[in-house]
């Protein structure tokens, strides 16, 4: 089985070499850098290229989102795990509307951050308990309750790019996937969101969740 190559990001080096030692205990996950800021973490990202880039989000020189934006411009198939503690609701969609499929509290670390790696090796997102439970706390009252228990009627295609979205999928991945243009994908995005009354990937996140369309 080929090695997952993961870096890891974060200012703190107790943090970077703990994390560093339980990445390096595991078979075929390889720790290929470390860096303590966040332009070190965009520039070995572009010098390493590696499977997977678990990434705090406060680190000096760049913050968390400019270096996901910045990783996943230069490198597409890298995946980022944002790593760090405290998560609120307009975090955890900057997160995800800037490129990042996971998002792991440093608490749960030892529970989750592996699952999280090997899961996103393979291109696949991760939810940690608190995370998914952040993401449906808005279903949970109000409105959005209402129109979430019935649901919007989606057509069989939007459905597929929720989908697809909420895996975290590009316009272009997505295209590629169900065999139609990207213009085309765009206008169904637009469609969705609108009828799901969402303005973030985290918004299509949630729906997909609360309808079992992708596993927390």
């Amino acid at each position: 089985m080929k090695d997952v190559r993961v870096l890891v990001a974060d200012d703190h080096e107790v943090v970077r070499e703990g994390v560093c030692a339980l990445i390096e205990r595991q078979p075929n996950l390889k720790v290929c850098g470390l860096a303590a800021t966040g332009r070190e973490a965009i520039d070995l990202a572009r010098k390493t290229r590696p499977d997977v880039v678990v990434l705090d989000m406060t680190m000096p020189e760049s913050d968390g989102l400019d270096a996901i934006r910045q990783i996943k411009k230069a490198l597409p198939d890298t995946e980022v795990l944002v790593f760090s503690a405290h998560p609120s609701e307009e975090m955890i969609e900057e997160v995800f509307d800037a490129g990042a499929k996971s998002y792991v509290e440093k608490t749960q670390a030892t529970r989750d951050l592996i699952t999280a790696i090997r899961s996103l090796a393979e291109h696949k997102p991760f939810f940690s308990q608190k995370t998914s439970e952040i993401l449906l706390a808005k279903l949970s009252t109000g409105t959005a309750k209402e129109h979430d228990r019935a649901g919007p009627k989606l057509t069989t295609r939007e459905t597929e790019i929720v989908r697809l979205l909420a895996q975290g999928g590009s316009n272009k991945e997505i295209a590629a996937t169900l065999g139609i243009s990207i213009r085309t994908v765009e206008t169904h995005r637009a469609t969705l969101m609108h009828k799901l009354g969402v303005h973030s990937v985290a918004g299509v996140v949630r729906y997909a969740i609360r309808h079992h369309l992708i596993e927390p």
